[in-house]
């Protein structure tokens, strides 16, 4: 008995050597120091140990094969029982230890045959714990997905855009109780603990044999396809479509424009909950294997990541329609604020392409909005100059584009930046401003002169001129109570306000100098019957052109009260004190100042009641 103890307790002091040694040097070494510690041991332990021998392996084996099928014929979760799960992990170390150890032999024909039953063992071995690895994963998302997100929802504050999907709260039925329902979230600080702990210490310990047999792809894939499955869920919860870019491009607006909000949610929930959770989790269970873990994330990621991304590009290739800059715009801003989220959670040697290929697609975005701006200035361009608008009104291009750059101007911090990686609009000037800044005067020009060849089409020089005054004004109001005045400066705003002003000394001479030429009075006459005759004349001449402008005018169009009102001031102001003293002269005249009612149609205030139903026809589109 004593013998017996004796041997086991230099098997033990031989095996901490062996553990211990680096190397043969160091492991005789501690031996050493071992046989100083007992002199009756000195002598044994000097003794060289026996080598190992083929019986010896293939009675390793035997026992091992024992001990290991009955673990890989049960038909039960050998993780159902702690000890089983122990027992089968140690019997796989004693395995893979055996073969690591007696693979350099495996020259000799007994060693290696008995590699070959070894290798045989351990492949069955790593099926099996595939199998469980696999079963921990399902069994443990499970059992926590009932109750996964109550608690992010209790730390979560509530907002209109951004979605955490959750399960429902209702005890009625346990069915009902699964049921994913959509709860607001504004705060990503949130790390999703997808498995418990426990279940995440057993797929550790799994994995650690797997990747020490050398089945480490085999590892990783059983990990990544059923994370995978659980993103793929996550995405169906919050609402987004696995579409091809194909689909995608065929989409109606309508139903692309709602397809980009639920993008714009799961993306940020993607990058700021999800990704960072199965980032943690992956670490946790491939502890002390990066490269295991890097891989698994990536083929757990990939999939998703590219289904967002491809979205994006999708969007990003698509349509340079007008209307469309809004929601790129969306898209654009919304992938390019994640590019941190994506250098920080894709940044390893297997991600890396995907982080790239996220920021190739941002600048696509940003040139599909430059697409979209020189759209803009084709549809202006082509914009035809053939049909007039009913009484020199407001013309819907005017209107269309400004309040467009009026709207654009709300993301001008993005579009600052979008311009800026691009070369100005074509320009004779220097302009010391923004790229941005150039590109609005750039369009402001476009629009200018649309306006100026539609303005041609009028046949009536002053329709023409009020045409223009209406156009210009509507322009300069838009400019001053907007981002774009900033933009295209005080100098610009001065320029285009003297043009108003400009259109209205053209309106007014080319309206009323006829009218006012006809009152003019002759002081050279010495002849009061002369004299009488050519009042006269005057007089009628005036009724006719007075009445004629009025007729006409009256359905014109100033959009803007305070202009309208600002040219029948104007008007009465030029007009009235002529026509008052050709009155005047009119009643010194013997032979008509005593029958001046038969002779004079208006009255100064007559006249002037008419001046005031000027510009009333009808202002379709004035805001």
């Amino acid at each position: 008995m004593a013998d017996n103890g004796e041997e086991k307790l230099i098997a033990v002091a031989r095996h901490i050597a062996k553990t211990l040694g680096q190397n043969d040097t160091t492991a005789e070494d501690i031996l050493q120091i071992f046989s100083n510690f007992d002199g009756r041991l000195r002598e044994k332990l000097s003794e060289k140990e026996d080598p190992p021998t083929y019986s010896t392996l293939d009675h390793t084996l035997n026992s091992l094969h024992r001990q290991i099928s009955q673990y890989i014929a049960a038909d039960h979760p050998i993780w159902s029982d702690s000890a089983d799960a122990s027992s089968f992990l140690d019997a796989v170390d004693e395995l893979v230890a055996a073969v690591r150890d007696w693979t350099p032999m495996a020259a000799e024909k007994p060693v290696a045959a008995c590699l070959v039953r070894a290798e045989d063992l351990l492949q069955q071995a790593m099926f099996r714990l595939e199998e469980e690895f696999k079963s921990l994963m399902e069994c443990g998302g499970e059992s926590f997905d009932v109750n996964r997100y109550n608690k992010v929802e209790d730390s979560a504050h509530a907002a209109s855009n951004n979605y955490l999907f959750s399960s429902d709260d209702d005890d009625e039925e346990a069915e009902d109780a699964e049921v994913p329902v959509a709860h607001p979230i504004s705060d990503y600080n949130i790390i999703i603990d997808a498995l418990p702990s426990g279940t995440i210490n057993d797929l550790h310990e799994i994995a650690k044999r797997m990747v020490a047999a050398g089945y480490s792809k085999e590892c990783s894939h059983a990990y990544s396809s059923c994370r995978r499955d659980f993103l793929e869920e996550s995405f169906s919860r919050l609402g987004l479509q696995k579409l091809s870019i194909d689909e995608v491009q065929k989409m109606a607006w309508t139903d692309l424009e709602d397809e980009i909000e639920r993008w714009i949610k799961a993306i940020n929930v993607a990058l700021r909950i999800l990704f960072p959770s199965e980032r943690k989790l992956c670490d946790r269970v491939f502890f002390g294997f990066s490269s295991a873990a890097d891989l698994s994330f990536m083929e757990v990621v990939r999939g998703s990541t590219i289904q967002l991304l491809n979205f994006s590009d999708a969007v990003a290739i698509g349509s340079r329609s007008p209307e469309r800059l809004f929601k790129v715009l969306d898209v654009y801003e919304t992938l390019r604020d994640l590019m941190p989220e994506f250098e920080l959670v894709l940044s390893d040697q297997y991600c890396m392409f995907l982080t790239n290929e996220a920021n190739t697609i941002c600048k696509r975005l940003g040139e599909a909005i430059r697409g979209i701006f020189m759209e803009l200035e084709n549809l202006i361009r082509r914009d035809p100059a053939k049909a007039s608008v009913p009484g020199g009104g407001l013309h819907p291009i005017t209107r269309y584009v400004m309040n467009y750059l009026r709207a654009a101007c709300r993301s001008r911090q993005t579009l600052e930046q979008v311009f800026e990686e691009s070369i100005a609009p074509p320009t004779d000037r220097s302009i010391a401003s923004s790229s941005m800044s150039v590109q609005m005067d750039w369009i402001m020009e476009l629009l200018e002169s649309n306006l100026e060849a539609k303005s041609k089409v009028y046949r009536d020089s002053a329709l023409c001129s009020i045409f223009m005054m209406n156009n210009g004004r509507y322009i300069v109001q838009k400019v001053k109570d907007s981002e774009l005045g900033s933009l295209l400066g005080e100098d610009w705003i001065r320029k285009h306000t003297a043009k108003v002003r400009q259109y209205h000394v053209n309106y007014q001479r080319n309206s009323w100098s006829k009218v006012l030429g006809v009152l003019k009075l002759d002081h050279n006459s010495s002849s009061p019957t002369v004299a009488s005759k050519s009042l006269k004349e005057k007089l009628k001449s005036f009724n006719v052109y007075f009445d004629e402008i009025c007729r006409t005018q009256s359905t014109w169009v100033i959009f803007d009260e305070q202009l309208r009102e600002e040219l029948r001031t104007s008007v009465g102001g030029s007009l009235s004190p002529a026509y008052r003293n050709f009155l005047g002269r009119l009643q010194s005249v013997p032979d008509i100042g005593k029958q001046m009612e038969r002779h004079i149609k208006y009255s100064v205030e007559e006249l002037e009641d008419r001046i005031s139903e000027l510009f009333q026809g009808s202002a379709n589109g004035r805001k």
